[in-house]
C-alpha cells in the first residue's frame, strides 16, 4: 500500500481541499476530523462504535502512554494498534504540548525538557530523539515532530525563542528517524505573529517532512486571531503535503479552516463536552442538564441519524446526566462524535460536487454565525437548540 498524501481537487470559490491520506492501515479520506483518544482509548466509546461511526484516523497522545502504561509495554502487548483494538490509522502528538503545559513543573533547556509527572512526581526528560523513539517504538501511522509550544499570551520574544528552538528540534527529529513505514510531520510554530509563522515554515519547508501541522493555536488568543492565522498561514504551505491543524475542532473552526485550505483537525472537545453535558447540534449547543428538558421526549436532533437520536429521549438523556450514569457519557459522546463527523462527511460530498462554499454558509448561518465574518453573529440569527 502506498504512504502519503494527494490532492484529489480545490474549490473554486474558497481554498478548500480534497484529498486522501494514505497509510499502512488504510486510507484517510480528508478533510477529515480525528477524535482524540489520549491514552489508547476515546473516552467511552469503544473501537467497535468508532467503527460504526465511520472513523478512519484517530489520535493518541506520546507524553501520556510513555508515562503509563510505558512503551515497552505497549510493544509487548504487540502495538498500539493491537494493544487498543483497533485496525485503522493512528497519529500520535509529539508529547511537546504536554509538557509545555506543565510550565511550572518542568526546564527546558536546548537538549529537552525535564519534566515532574503528573501521575508521581518522578522526573523525566524527554528530548526530540525520544519523543520520536517512542512514537516508533509505538508503531503509529502518522507521528509528530517533537516541538516547543508557547502559551498563547507569550510576549514576542519568548514565541521568536519557541520557534527558533522548534526548527532546530525539527531537523534533530528527521535525524532520528529510524524508517519510512509512518509519516513524520512537522509542527509550524510562532504564535500569531504572521512573520514568525512564516519564518517557521520556511525552516521546516526546507526539511524532508511529509505534512506539517499548525500548532500554538486555540491556548489562549482570541479566536479572531486564530482564524486571522490560519488564514494568512495555510494557503502558503505545502500543496502536495498534508495540512494538520492541531487541538481545534468547535464546527465553526472547522468550516472556516476547511475553507482555508486545511485538511486535518483533532480535538477533545466533543467528548469532553459530551460528558459535561454539552451536546452540538446544527442549530447550536445544547446542554441537556436544563431542567426544560426534563419531560421532552424529543431526541436531541430529530435531522441526527445517530445511534442517540434514533433511539433516546432529552429527558432520558438528562436523567442519565444527572444521576452520574456511565451510559451518558457513551450516548453523548456518540452524538457529539458523529455529529463532527458527519459535518466533515457533508464538506466531503459538498467538494465533490462543488458546492463547499454554500455548504460552509449554511451550516455557519445556522449556528448563527456570520459566513462572510465568522467573528460576527448573523444579523438574522435563527432559534439556537439550546434556547427552544
Amino acid at each position: 500500500m502506498k504512504i502519503g498524501f494527494e490532492v484529489l481537487g480545490e474549490d473554486g470559490a474558497t481554498r478548500a481541499r480534497r484529498g486522501r491520506l494514505h497509510t499502512l492501515h488504510g486510507t484517510v479520506e480528508t478533510p477529515v476530523f480525528m477524535p482524540v483518544g489520549t491514552q489508547a482509548t476515546v473516552k467511552g466509546v469503544t473501537p467497535a462504535q468508532l467503527h460504526e461511526l465511520g472513523v478512519e484516523i484517530l489520535l493518541s497522545n506520546t507524553y501520556h502512554l510513555y508515562l503509563r502504561p510505558g512503551p515497552e509495554v505497549v510493544h509487548a502487548l504487540g502495538g498500539l494498534h493491537k494493544m487498543m483494538g483497533w485496525d485503522r490509522a493512528i497519529l500520535t502528538d509529539s508529547g511537546g504540548f504536554q509538557v509545555f503545559s506543565l510550565r511550572d513543573l518542568s526546564k527546558i533547556d536546548e537538549h529537552g525538557v525535564t519534566f515532574a509527572s503528573h501521575l508521581d512526581g518522578s522526573r523525566h526528560l524527554l528530548t526530540p530523539e525520544k519523543s520520536i523513539a517512542i512514537q516508533e517504538t509505538l508503531g503509529s501511522d502518522v507521528i509528530m515532530a517533537f516541538d516547543h509550544c508557547p502559551p498563547g499570551q507569550a510576549p514576542v520574544p519568548e514565541v521568536r525563542a519557541a520557534m527558533e528552538r522548534t526548527a532546530r528540534w525539527a531537523r534533530r527529529c528527521i535525524d532520528a528517524r529510524t524508517n519510512d513505514r509512518y509519516q513524520l510531520f512537522g509542527i509550524v510554530q510562532g504564535g500569531i505573529d504572521l512573520d514568525l509563522r512564516r519564518a517557521s515554515l520556511a525552516d521546516l519547508t526546507a526539511l524532508p517532512f511529509d505534512g506539517y501541522a499548525l500548532g500554538g493555536l486555540s491556548v489562549g488568543e482570541s479566536r479572531a486571531a486564530t482564524w486571522s492565522t490560519i488564514a494568512a498561514v495555510t494557503p502558503t504551505m505545502p500543496v502536495d503535503k498534508a495540512r494538520y491543524l492541531m487541538g481545534v475542532g468547535t464546527p465553526e473552526d472547522l468550516l472556516v479552516s476547511v475553507a482555508h485550505g486545511v485538511d486535518m483537525f483533532d480535538c477533545v472537545l466533543p467528548t469532553r463536552n459530551a460528558r459535561n453535558g454539552r451536546l452540538l447540534t446544527a442549530d447550536g449547543d445544547l446542554n441537556i442538564r436544563n431542567l426544560k428538558h426534563r419531560t421532552d421526549d424529543r431526541p436531541i436532533d430529530a435531522a441526527c441519524a445517530c445511534y442517540t437520536c434514533r433511539n433516546f429521549s432529552r429527558g432520558y438523556l438528562r436523567h442519565l446526566s444527572k444521576a452520574n450514569e456511565i451510559l451518558f457519557a457513551t450516548l453523548a459522546s456518540l452524538h457529539n462524535l458523529h455529529y463532527l463527523l458527519d459535518l466533515m462527511r457533508g464538506a466531503r460530498a459538498a467538494l465533490d460536487a462543488g458546492t463547499f462554499a454554500s455548504y460552509r454558509a449554511e451550516h455557519l448561518l445556522r449556528r448563527g454565525v456570520d459566513p462572510d465574518d465568522p467573528t460576527r453573529q448573523a444579523s438574522s440569527t435563527p432559534p439556537r437548540a439550546a434556547e427552544v
